[in-house]
């Protein structure tokens, strides 16, 4: 099965990519780590990207394209994926498209703007494997630490007040554009990010399961 996440920073996508993932056992991939790990191994595409970033820039949608359909095509994503992150925009649709890519079902998480900044302002991330927390909801049990490598616990610059805002403000222009595309394929279903992970867990599992 071929899934999308669709949602605004912070409505748990990444939370139910994982949940995801473990239920059906294919790969879920987030657009930022695949970008960060063709950067790091120094892919030709990696390359392009650090460069525009060294230099302060956005990576353009040719390259996030590029590297996205280099991941999609090894061999732990021929039964399956879940894409986080990605289409990000209307153009980045149209082109998964073009690369022949069959997307099964699009989950929107729905979650107000005002608990989205309140979310955000409460996520840790760590700064050695990535593990995402959350004072509140998840907080770790390593208190300022990761519990899993135990490396410290930072708030991202994306996590401040002003720049959660300025992000809404982008995703609504840019992203929501994709609920109608997808919603006029049929192949939209909404789920309510706003209460417990338990219970958006449960939806998005009755919605795999064809249920809803």
């Amino acid at each position: 099965m071929n899934l999308i996440l669709l949602g605004a920073p912070g409505a748990g996508k990444g939370t139910q990519g994982e949940i995801i993932q473990e239920h059906l056992d294919i790969p879920s991939i987030s657009t930022g780590v695949i970008l960060r790990e063709a950067i790091r191994t120094g892919t030709p595409l990696g390359q392009q990207a650090k460069a525009i970033i060294d230099k302060g820039g956005l990576v353009p949608d040719e390259v996030v394209n590029g590297i996205v359909k280099e991941r999609l095509a090894q061999e732990d994503c021929q039964d399956g994926f879940i894409l986080d992150g990605f289409p990000r925009t209307l153009p980045q649709a149209l082109a998964l498209d073009a690369m022949g890519v069959t997307i099964d079902k699009v989950l929107y998480l729905m979650v107000p703007d005002a608990l989205i900044e309140e979310r955000l302002c409460n996520r840790r991330v760590c700064e050695g494997c990535g593990a995402t927390y959350h004072l509140i909801n998840q907080p770790s049990s390593a208190g300022d630490l990761c519990e899993k490598c135990g490396s410290k616990l930072m708030t991202r610059k994306d996590d401040k007040p002003e720049t959660i805002r300025e992000r809404l403000s982008t995703y609504h222009q840019l992203t929501e554009p994709l609920v109608e595309y997808y919603r006029g394929q049929g192949k939209l279903f909404e789920i309510d990010g706003s209460t417990t992970i338990e219970a958006a867990t449960e939806a998005t599992l009755r919605i795999l399961e064809g249920q809803e």
